[in-house]
């Protein structure tokens, strides 16, 4: 059976250190026990666990790549790799079974299984993916205090629509906020925005789709 895999690293610094080695190796062994063959590899660089969709482009380009080639299922190391965020996590995990994908993990066994026992025990994993990714932001907060403190400011990335240097995003999330007025759910907005070519924010020239929890997360920061 023929897989995807995907890997992804959270910091900057982590982009020439082992861990994208680490997670190819588990993938590659656990391929190899299971009789799976990779053909395409995915890899998300200094890109958080909670960051929306639209700003992790290996993993947006990894569900066009699904529509596209036939292969419905992806490897990761572990769930917290594919999101450290449990709304993120399980909304991501119910996506992709809707959509008829099959989710392997190397290290959590039956990790999609809807078995109420292996479903609480995956959602306690991703409390404490959450937990932990919480605790770090805390520690990164603290350190941009003391820059501010120092400098004078310190700034993080605006949220979708609300970044005074990109502008045109701003449209787009009123009509999304409209479209949700209007009663439509994520995925038909997703459908509509897909239908007219309008652009995520971390793909080039656009060419990777808007994906349901993407949309979501953003409309529910509003």
């Amino acid at each position: 059976m023929k897989c995807f895999v995907y890997l992804r690293v959270s910091g900057k610094a982590q982009i020439t250190g082992d861990g994208f080695l680490r997670q190819f190796r588990s993938c590659r062994e656990y391929a190899k026990l299971h009789n799976l063959q990779i053909v395409n590899l995915f890899r998300d660089k200094g890109v958080s666990g909670t960051t929306e969709l639209e700003d992790r482009p290996a993993l947006s380009e990894l569900f066009a790549a699904l529509e596209e080639n036939g292969v419905k299922t992806i490897l990761i190391e572990k769930v917290d790799r594919l999101a450290r965020d449990l709304l993120l996590q399980e909304t991501i995990i119910g996506d992709m079974l809707k959509s008829g994908y099959t989710l392997l993990s190397c290290c959590e066994p039956d990790l999609c299984s809807s078995d109420p026992s292996r479903i609480l025990i995956r959602q306690i994993f991703g409390a404490i993916a959450q937990y932990d990714r919480a605790m770090t932001v805390l520690k990164l907060r603290g350190a941009r205090q003391r820059i501010k403190a120092r400098e004078g400011r310190c700034e993080g990335r605006k949220g979708w629509g609300n970044d005074p240097d990109r502008p045109w995003e701003k449209p787009i999330l009123d009509r999304m906020i409209a479209m949700k007025g209007e009663g439509l759910t994520p995925e038909r907005i997703a459908q509509v925005l897909n239908s007219e070519g309008v652009p995520t924010r971390g793909t080039k020239k656009g060419r990777s789709p808007w994906l349901p929890p993407t949309i979501a997360k953003i409309l529910a920061r509003q």
